[in-house]
């Protein structure tokens, strides 16, 4: 189960996550991990796209931590149902939501922890992070985030052997 933080633009308008620039980034690095986007849930923390005008765009703002919690019993009931081996935060709001909590990513990433929500949670960059990034530095952040993935899997594959 991947849970971004809420709907872009282009996800709200399609009704689907990941569909937009970070959802191509996403798909890259599963693909390049060998993990098929339809074995994967893929849900947002925050359900509602929050925006504000910018001439004639909706620019992305970000959710509150009342927005946050006001969303996180619909993420609960996603995780009891989709009863996934492995949860994936992307990104700080999904971690917020998952935890329970403020916290920091480079504190959490790189291990399963157990949360309120779920056991065998990872945390790991939200795919639009890899977009913000200069061109210089997109390509070291886009391998960090392929890395996060593959030691996912990875933890998978020990899990079910």
């Amino acid at each position: 189960m991947l849970i971004g933080e809420q709907p872009g633009n282009q996800e709200d308008q399609a009704g689907h996550p990941f569909v937009g620039p970070a959802g191509k980034i996403l798909d890259k690095a599963l693909a390049e991990v060998g993990i098929a986007r339809e074995s994967v849930y893929v849900t947002n923390a925050v359900k509602h796209f929050k925006w504000e005008p910018q001439g004639k765009r909706r620019k992305h703002k970000k959710s509150t931590a009342a927005e946050i919690a006001a969303c996180r019993p619909w993420l609960e009931a996603e995780v009891r149902v989709v009863k996934s081996r492995v949860v994936v935060c992307l990104g700080v709001t999904a971690a917020q939501s998952v935890f329970v909590k403020a916290v920091r990513l480079n504190e959490l990433r790189g291990h399963p922890w157990n949360t309120p929500i779920a056991s065998n949670v990872f945390v790991t960059v939200h795919p639009s992070a890899v977009l913000r990034h200069t061109d210089a530095e997109r390509h070291e952040e886009y391998r960090r985030f392929v890395e996060d993935l593959r030691q996912i899997k990875t933890f998978l594959q020990t899990q079910a052997a």
